[in-house]
């Protein structure tokens, strides 16, 4: 029951299936005023579609972007159907009053999952319910880090005899004061296995609203990565998947404001944690960071101001430049006693104009229907270009600002990286 799939298969179908019947059982309900309540039920879903974005965007600042219209749509029949479920409720007997409320509660599932479908949240229903397999790390494999001039790829042959696994640890914020939630450390089959070799490192962020956990549930980590070394003879990198933000809500940026000493954190603590405990290959020649959509933003913000510890940068769906708002002006504000120049120093589109970066390869991604961060990317990788990274670029097809898209080009993006990290033979210079 927990593997059953929440965003392809006969589940959604069946769940949107139900919602469909549900809806037009409450469209043609009994009892008084059913007219009024389906005019009212209409108005609601026209101001969703309308004002929604408006007021989580502009109005109360709860999200740097705009919801795709496909999700706007599924929010709105969501509500709709509440609102024809609870005017059901009026002149009808309690037998259909139950059946009313139990129609309105169909609609609304089916609405959230067709939204999960779109942002591929929680994959299945073992996701959506946290039933996963969590452990907290224990210790690394005994080999302490240190710097290696020559590719895992040629320092190991395996075989894997033990399987990857997902844990979870703290990363104190010894130098940086920053308070993080428990990173989550994907630890390839070879690191677990007798006589394992010191791998290449990946720092991955995800999204905002979000936090480590999400690139486990909603980003697959664990198959992502096994599907990577599989790619490359049982190698891939041990990947830490840390929080620059503390919560759901907030908002650092990635950057050392008045927030928060978030790129402190992520440039001394993280790095300096993974090299004392984890084991790992300490040349930051093979390492990268990644993230996705506010993730993305961060990852290049590390490689644009930390070349020498991240010269390797998967941006999948990532911003123009950091934001907690919409306004500009109101970021800058917020985060920088609206000191706009000290603002400005510190984003990608600036520190490209203004440096070169001849050491460092970058993967950018997005979806197909995302035509704003589409315009970003280009925008973005462009300069990155003109400033002297190897580039390469991809656009997912048929795919809006959803999990669909690291999915998709993660995979890709480390072979691209592969020489760079050690997991191919080559230099990757």
């Amino acid at each position: 029951m927990g593997g059953l799939s929440l965003v392809d298969g006969w589940l959604p179908v069946a769940l949107l299936v139900l919602a469909g019947v549900a809806m037009f059982g409450l469209l043609t309900r009994w009892g008084r005023g059913a007219a009024g309540t389906a005019v009212v039920a209409v108005l609601v879903a026209a101001l969703v579609l309308v004002g929604l974005n408006p007021l989580v965007v502009d109005g109360l600042d709860l999200l740097p972007e705009p919801l795709p219209r496909q999700v706007l749509i599924w929010i709105a029949i969501g509500l709709g159907g509440l609102v024809l479920a609870l005017g059901s409720l009026v002149g009808t007997r309690p037998g259909r009053k139950v059946l009313a409320l139990g129609c309105g509660l169909l609609v609304l599932v089916g609405a959230a999952a067709q939204v999960n479908v779109y942002y591929e949240q929680y994959p299945t229903v073992a996701a959506l319910a946290g039933t996963g397999d969590e452990r907290s790390f224990t210790g690394g494999h005994g080999a302490p880090s240190r710097p290696m001039t020559t590719p895992v790829a040629s320092r190991w042959r395996g075989p894997a005899t033990a399987p990857s696994s997902i844990e979870s640890a703290p990363i104190p914020g010894t130098v940086s004061g920053f308070t993080g939630r428990d990173a989550q450390l994907y630890l390839p089959a070879a690191y677990n296995s007798p006589n394992p070799p010191l791998l290449p490192v990946l720092v991955l962020v995800a999204g905002q609203p979000g936090g480590p956990q999400d690139w486990v549930v909603g980003g697959r980590l664990q198959a992502l990565m096994d599907d990577v070394a599989r790619q490359h003879g049982g190698l891939a990198p041990v990947t830490v998947v840390v929080d620059p933000n503390g919560a759901d809500g907030n908002n650092t940026m990635c950057m050392d404001s008045d927030i928060a000493k978030a790129d402190t954190y992520l440039s001394v603590d993280v790095p300096r944690w993974i090299e004392a405990t984890l084991g790992i290959d300490s040349d930051h020649a093979h390492w990268a960071f990644g993230g996705w959509s506010f993730g993305g933003t961060c990852a290049l913000q590390m490689a644009t101001r930390h070349p020498d510890l991240y010269p390797n940068v998967v941006d999948m769906a990532g911003e123009r430049e950091p934001a907690i708002s919409a306004d500009r002006t109101q970021t800058v504000q917020i985060a920088f006693h609206g000191d706009t120049a000290a603002f400005d120093a510190l984003t990608p589109l600036t520190l490209l104009a203004q440096r070169t970066y001849p050491g460092v390869w970058a993967y950018f991604a997005c979806g197909g229907d995302e035509q704003e961060v589409g315009t970003w990317q280009t925008e973005v990788s462009t300069a990155a270009q003109r400033a002297g990274m190897t580039v390469r670029t991809q656009v997912v097809p048929g795919q809006g600002h959803s999990w669909a898209v690291p999915h998709a080009s993660l995979p890709p993006a480390l072979g691209f990286l592969g020489p760079r990290l050690g997991l191919t033979a080559g230099t990757g210079s």
